[in-house]
């Protein structure tokens, strides 16, 4: 907010030099007094600030070292999702007792090929009339470089359920299911499809 500065006198009389020689826009109304020119606007009542007290960062945080890696609060909601495929054909599916049709290896592509990359797979398997699929992420570098910035592990393992579960994917994608161990276990997802309309 900007302080203003009281008019000089040498101001006020150029300035009432200045208004005499004008027409008045609305002669009825008053003209305001000169006095108040000179005069400052009274200061607003500023609220009073409260001291900001002392603290250290990180004072408030509860004891444990943030984890970075997302991983275990993804399988958690992979487990959460709702079975949408038959019951037993599911049972059979978590046991690894069902051979996928095709797979495919994400393993060193980038975010963004591998989106495409996905989505190709997936549609051609669907229109093939493919049912059951393997999807290979791996599970992510285990490196930490210390910096400011947390680096999320295993990004394309986290990114590839959540692909699937939106448009185009979620119309041909039935179920999303972690992998089992002889086929790549929490490095791999089985994508079990919808039978193709037809």
């Amino acid at each position: 907010m900007s302080r203003r500065r009281r008019v000089r006198p040498d101001e006020l009389e150029l300035w009432r030099s200045v208004a005499g020689t004008a027409d008045p826009l609305h002669p009825d109304r008053p003209a305001p007094a000169a006095k108040s020119l000179l005069e400052p606007k009274p200061q607003e009542a500023r609220a009073a600030r409260k001291p900001v007290e002392p603290f250290e960062i990180g004072q408030k945080a509860n004891g444990r070292t943030p984890a970075h890696d997302v991983l275990p609060g993804l399988t958690d909601r992979m487990k959460a999702l709702p079975v949408t495929m038959d019951k037993r054909t599911h049972g059979k599916l978590k046991r690894g007792k069902m051979r996928p049709e095709a797979r495919i290896d994400l393993h060193g592509m980038t975010v963004d090929r591998a989106h495409g990359v996905l989505t190709g797979f997936i549609l051609r398997a669907h229109a093939q009339e493919k049912r059951l699929v393997l999807v290979i992420t791996g599970k992510g570098k285990r490196t930490d470089d210390h910096g400011p910035i947390p680096v999320r592990q295993g990004v394309l393992r986290h990114n590839v359920p959540h692909w699937l579960q939106i448009p185009p994917l979620a119309q041909v994608v039935m179920q999303v299911s972690e992998a089992h161990g002889r086929h790549g276990g929490g490095g791999a997802y089985y994508v079990y499809l919808r039978r193709p309309r037809g």
